[in-house]
């Protein structure tokens, strides 16, 4: 006999359990499949690949590696945490929104194009509470993207360099454990910059039957807005583009730390969240589901 079994259920009132079950159910199918783990292994490989290169050119006599390249690249050679924050600049223009942008596009399309969405809507869990655990495995599947990029940075950078003191962009001096939690705080605040765009993959995902249309639909947005805020005439425009202050995440390793830029960040993609959300919610339950 389940859990659920021996809980009493109230009239008219859905089991909590049955709700959770529905967005670990959601969750489940999203990592089990062979696309979302080898995004998540190209995630992982980005930073083992910039570490290794950083390894050379400084075995070859490169030194620090100049002025050019990622933002704190400079830094890997004496911290290796800062691989962490020069792998998350370098995955969140492409790689990162890439990823999420093609689960998102599939979350809905992909179930219509496989014939499985008409028997979910079957099932007594609402148009409305299947939208939205999906949108939530869509943002676990961000936390889990952003930190697996971390995760090898942090890896990669303790076997190839030294570990110690972090000395921030103001120039102050903070202990290891500081940069530490300064890093995962900027790991979930990348995940929460890739929620805007996750609620706009989830709107084009059903507008259409086709997974590959939508998830191509995502990433070609994607790579057009990405485009449109590097025009300086577009400047009047570009601070409502979703990406514009993805890079704020800087602003963390500062002392004290800068909040404007963040706060706007956070601000902007609760408006994609809501604007996006709104759209498919209403787009979602008045469609006719024939697949």
């Amino acid at each position: 006999m389940s859990q659920a079994d021996v809980l009493p259920i109230r009239p008219g009132r859905p089991n909590p359990l049955w709700r959770l079950s529905l967005f670990r159910n959601e969750t489940v199918t999203v990592f089990r499949r062979w696309r979302t783990l080898a995004l998540l292994g190209v995630l992982a490989a980005v930073p083992v690949l910039v570490g290794i290169a950083v390894k050379l050119e400084t075995g070859r006599g490169g030194g620090d590696g100049g002025g050019g390249g990622p933002a704190f690249i400079n830094q890997v050679t004496n911290n290796g945490l800062f691989l962490v924050f020069t792998s998350l600049a370098v995955t969140l223009p492409f790689f990162l929104p890439m990823a999420v942008g093609v689960v998102a596009g599939d979350s809905v399309a992909g179930e219509a194009s496989a014939g499985t969405l008409r028997y979910l809507l079957v099932a007594p869990a609402g148009r409305t509470r299947l939208l939205l655990a999906k949108y939530a495995s869509t943002l676990v599947f961000c936390l889990a993207a952003t930190l697996v990029v971390a995760v090898s940075a942090l890896t990669v950078g303790a076997l190839l360099f030294p570990l110690g003191d972090v000395t921030l962009i103001s120039g102050t001096t903070v202990s290891f454990g500081d940069g530490l939690l300064r890093a995962l705080a900027i790991a979930g605040l990348v995940a929460a910059s890739l929620t805007g765009l996750a609620a706009l993959g989830l709107f084009v995902s059903t507008l259409t039957d086709s997974g590959i249309a939508a998830m191509a639909t995502t990433v070609g947005l994607l790579i057009t807005v990405q485009i449109l805020d590097q025009f300086p005439q577009l400047h009047a425009v570009q601070p409502y583009l979703f990406p514009h202050y993805w890079q704020s995440f800087a602003d963390l390793l500062r002392d004290p730390v800068w909040g404007e830029q963040l706060l706007r960040n956070l601000g902007l993609q609760a408006l994609y969240v809501a604007v996006f959300g709104s759209a498919a919610w209403a787009r979602f339950t008045t469609r006719d589901v024939t697949a």
